[in-house]
């Protein structure tokens, strides 16, 4: 009897969880995305994104360990937040909340371009950057820098091709075992956005310790893995990144108005 109480007891209070879950969730993006109201909104959001299945507050990844030097080290009013890739809806709400000052529901002109936006990830992480970047296409809202580590994209995904309301991209790729980054990126439209480059890292040739991943990933994805825990990699990064967080864009893609329905 007591055992039947206490299984239905934990029924109930696995429900209630389970229910209360979203609306926990919603109260923190909330939380987050409300980013002190009472002062002025965010003059530069960086968002970064996560591969595999990788948490977004998971210390031991290069995104993650990134968002938190560039939180310490950049100007105030300077939003940063990681996701997982499979949640770049709730990144695209956060950046449109975010830029839409007046709560109006709609972006003017004037919120589409107040914000620098720098878009970064790894593995899928990277293709899901690129494809926020194309979201933000479409409501006309410009990208300072996309950076792409060891970019790979899911079946359905293009993450080659920079859309043009992006000023600057880069690319850094391996391409030792069995999962390796996309070699190339290329510009929609080259005179809107300039490709710093697509580079190799030779992992085989300075081979990077990597002591809290796996051993699945030491023995089957090892440049993959190197280029998430590479801090040389990603110290250049921060540094390309807190370069650009300015208070003027002077970026040709960041300060032409952009034609929406031309998505490419």
């Amino acid at each position: 009897m007591r055992r039947s109480i206490a299984v239905r007891a934990s029924i109930v209070v696995l429900a209630f969880l389970a229910a209360a879950a979203p609306r926990l969730s919603r109260a923190v993006d909330a939380a987050v995305l409300h980013f002190d109201s009472a002062a002025s909104p965010p003059s530069n959001i960086v968002i970064g994104f996560v591969g595999g299945f990788v948490s977004h507050d998971n210390s031991h990844h290069g995104p993650v360990q990134l968002a938190e030097r560039i939180r310490q080290a950049v100007p105030q009013g300077t939003y940063v937040r990681v996701f997982e890739n499979r949640r770049r809806k709730r990144a695209y709400d956060a950046v449109v909340r975010l830029l839409d000052t007046d709560r109006d529901g709609v972006l003017s002109p004037a919120e589409k371009t107040r914000a620098h936006i720098i878009l970064f990830g790894h593995s899928w992480g990277a293709s899901a950057a690129v494809l926020l970047a194309r979201d933000l296409r479409r409501l006309g809202v410009p990208v300072l820098l996309t950076v792409q580590v060891d970019s790979v994209a899911k079946v359905w995904q293009n993450d080659s091709v920079i859309p043009d309301n992006v000023a600057e991209a880069v690319n850094f790729y391996q391409t030792q075992g069995i999962i390796h980054g996309r070699r190339e990126i290329t510009a929609a439209d080259p005179v809107r956005t300039e490709i710093l480059g697509n580079y190799l890292m030779d992992y085989k040739k300075d081979p990077i310790q990597c002591p809290d991943y796996s051993w699945f990933a030491h023995a089957f994805t090892p440049g993959h893995m190197q280029s998430e825990c590479d801090p040389h990699l990603w110290t250049q990064i921060e540094n390309m990144v807190r370069q650009r967080l300015s208070p003027q864009p002077t970026s040709a893609a960041a300060t032409e108005p952009l034609n929406p329905t031309a998505a490419k």
